[in-house]
């Protein structure tokens, strides 16, 4: 192609409004020593001339934002030493790049991940000063956290800013899900996500840059590097210089590393990975060398490890001191009027403070209220009865039916996991034909990541979606279990209701298939010590399908574990509920009536009850035994669960998973505190060995619970 066609270095210098000329690199890659690949020029209509708003407006806006951050920390400090705030991280030293990316990206359209230092930013998209002290004296009508999290945990809902969570790193992977969505619904919007260079140690930011990388997704990664995880250097933390370094050689990925406290470089960075971003080129990775003019928080003191040489130099390099400089130099500004905004602005932050100060504190008990959607959002035309005729289906196949009928209610509704498209249909064939009938948008393979499985569906549940997500095995979800635990259940709490992420898991869980260590665990006692996600574990096909099926349509996370060895067993077999079956959750169901005992169970342990149970009642004919099958963990039905003790005074809990902090503690303690006084012997449970689970049958058999265990245990109740 003719050379005019290409962007020149001459084309890329900006006029007199940079302070001082730096180079910039408009290559998809920065090649490092071991990178082979040629640069790749970007044409003119994929990135336009750039140019930089000199306007004396224009710079004392950005000037103003960035004084608000600064002169922000200074008074949170102030109120802390006052006994008014009790914790405070500040953004001093950030606040050209933020300001910058604020004054860059369109608020109320983009997206935005923030992180804890990101208080200049803040401003910049929208949040007040008083909507900033309303967080930091924790008040409940604060709209980033209502007074559920510590001050500097971002959020608004109508700047499509998702109330943060303290963890590091863990919102890259919700970014993913968000810029994803951004494509789904053509909205032309892009989502924004930073954190300091510490947090690129974790695992889920590679997952992150790998997943956007590979989608083209409209993502801009925004690392801003003070040099210190807390107190541990750079040097310490990573391979490189620039935490781009590692990613030298990804495709459609443009990285940028620039001064971040010069705002004229930042804000030529953020325009140029808008405009790359926009364009439909795929994300970016910015780089910002900063510096943190304060501690890490008010609980460190960074003198301790920073000498004075080092902070005497990160000072040298203040971003509004730099700024300050140029208006002057550059005679945009003189002093007075510099002077003046900064009255103004202090003033500003000094009547922010005195109305939040005023502003009516918490009623105690609204302290557990968002935990769970309110309740009249599982009001669903849920069905009477399951069908006693037809013909019979596998829990395997009906939990297939049961994706085939909810993907074709919900056009919003996706599935995603490892293995789960066609031609194999996930390794138990429980969603074979999907991506041939719905396509492979909306029904696709993930990587083999499971905290990328669980993340990205986060940030697509913000923006309306329903992800229902496959982890091919309880025993490998761990590595999802911070995006889980900490991201995706409190996701309500935390941002006092403004945002929720009704991600559905699907998850093979339990034993008797001879899977040895790691295809054998049992996972409901964990995830149930979790406020926020709700827990099924059907026994029967007409349970799966009918539970799933509500799962699809609630408001709140739910675990939906799966047992392997009823997939395809005789037991699980049952006739077919129809596309409009649903069962609510925590609604258990008698499977045998009795008058003598109470055995509450579930999954494979209904099997195994009911096996028992028979062997003792045609031994003892004057003897009847009833079963609950609870169905859900999270809520558990104790109302049918004491009206059964209330009966027949006895009951045995069984259950698969280990003895010690089984769920069956949990009900066991229940009904000894709430129904003592109808109890004729002691609450029994049957569990397994709180051992792992071994490869051979006959180790195996051991450690579980089978029906002989329960037997005993039926024995020694009704005798006691």
């Amino acid at each position: 192609m003719e050379k005019n066609n290409y962007i020149s270095l001459e084309e890329q210098i900006i006029t007199r409004s940079i302070a001082e000329s730096f180079e910039t690199d408009f290559c998809v890659h920065n090649r490092g020593p071991q990178c082979s690949r040629q640069p790749v020029l970007l044409k003119k209509d994929v990135l336009p001339h750039l140019q930089l708003d000199l306007s004396k407006e224009y710079l004392l806006k950005a000037y103003k934002i960035m004084l608000l951050g600064r002169l922000t920390d200074e008074k949170h400090l102030k109120l802390l030493k006052q006994g008014k705030s009790f914790f405070h991280i500040g953004g001093s030293g950030h606040e050209a790049i933020q300001a910058a990316i604020g004054l860059t990206l369109r608020p109320g359209k983009d997206w935005f991940w923030l992180y804890y230092r990101d208080v200049t930013l803040a401003y910049a998209l929208g949040i007040t000063p008083y909507e900033y002290f309303l967080a930091a004296f924790g008040k409940p009508s604060c709209v980033m956290t209502g007074g559920r999290q510590m001050p500097g945990h971002y959020g608004h809902p109508k700047l499509n800013i998702p109330t943060s969570s303290s963890p590091t790193g863990t919102q890259f992977l919700n970014a993913v899900g968000t810029a994803k969505a951004a494509v789904y619904l053509k909205s032309g919007d892009i989502t924004y996500v930073d954190s300091g260079e510490g947090a690129t140690s974790e695992g889920e930011f590679y997952e992150a840059v790998n997943w956007a990388t590979r989608e083209r997704l409209p993502l801009i990664f925004c690392i801003q590097d003070n040099k210190y995880a807390i107190s541990v250097p750079r040097e310490h933390q990573g391979m490189g210089e620039t935490v781009g370094h590692s990613f030298c050689c990804y495709a459609n990925l443009k990285i940028k590393t620039f001064d971040g406290t010069n705002f004229f470089e930042s804000l030529l960075a953020a325009r140029e990975a808008f405009e790359y971003t926009t364009s439909g080129c795929g994300p970016v990775l910015l780089h910002a060398l900063v510096e943190r003019l304060l501690p890490h928080s008010s609980s460190d003191d960074h003198r301790k490890y920073r000498s004075p040489d080092d902070l005497q130099q990160a000072l040298s390099k203040d971003p509004i001191k730099r700024l300050e400089s140029y208006l002057l130099e550059n005679k945009l500004a003189n002093s007075d009027e510099l002077s003046k905004i900064q009255d103004e602005v202090g003033r500003e932050i000094d009547e922010a403070v005195e109305l939040a100060l005023i502003a009516p504190e918490p009623n105690p008990e609204d302290a557990v209220k968002h935990v769970f959607a309110p309740k009249e959002t599982m009001n669903l035309p849920y069905s009477s009865s399951e069908p006693q005729e037809g013909p019979k289906i596998v829990m395997v196949d009906a939990i297939n039916h049961a994706l085939h009928e909810e993907m074709e209610y919900n056009p919003k509704m996706l599935i995603f996991g490892e293995d789960i498209a066609d031609p194999k249909g996930g390794v138990f064939t429980a969603t074979k034909g999907l991506s041939n009938k719905f396509g492979t948008e909306r029904v696709f393979n993930s990587p083999l990541a499971e905290a990328s499985i669980a993340g990205v569906a986060l940030g697509l549940a913000l923006r309306g979606f329903k992800p229902v997500v496959e982890m091919q095995f309880g025993d490998y979800i761990w590595p999802a279990f911070m995006q889980i635990k900490n991201e995706i259940a409190t996701m309500r709490y935390r941002s006092n209701g403004n945002f929720t992420a009704p991600v559905v898991i699907r998850v093979a869980v339990g034993g008797y298939i001879h899977g040895g260590l790691y295809h054998s665990q049992n996972i409901e006692s964990i995830f149930a010590h979790i406020p926020g996600l709700l827990i099924a574990y059907p026994s029967t096909a007409a349970d799966a399908k009918g539970l799933l099926k509500t799962a699809c349509r609630l408001q709140d996370p739910v675990i939906f574990c799966e047992h392997k060895g009823l997939y395809r067993h005789p037991f699980s077999s049952t006739p077919e509920p129809d596309k409009d079956y649903l069962i609510p959750f925590g609604k258990g169901k008698i499977v045998q009536e009795g008058s003598d005992l109470t055995i509450i169970t579930w999954g494979m342990g209904v099997k195994d009850s009911i096996a028992a149970s028979r062997k003792i009642m045609k031994q003892h004919p004057e003897i009847s035994i009833e079963i609950i099958d609870l169905r859900t963990i999270i809520p558990w039905d104790k109302e049918l669960v004491f009206d059964s003790v209330k009966k027949t005074n006895r009951a045995i809990i069984v259950h698969e998973d280990t003895w010690t902090n089984g769920f069956g503690a949990e009900i066991g303690a229940t009904i000894a505190q709430e129904m003592f006084n109808y109890l004729d012997a002691p609450v029994y449970r049957v569990a397994s060995f709180d051992s792992h689970i071994p490869y051979n049958p006959i180790y195996e058999n051991y450690v579980l619970v089978n029906e002989d265990k329960i037997y005993q245990a039926i024995q020694n109740s009704l005798k006691f």
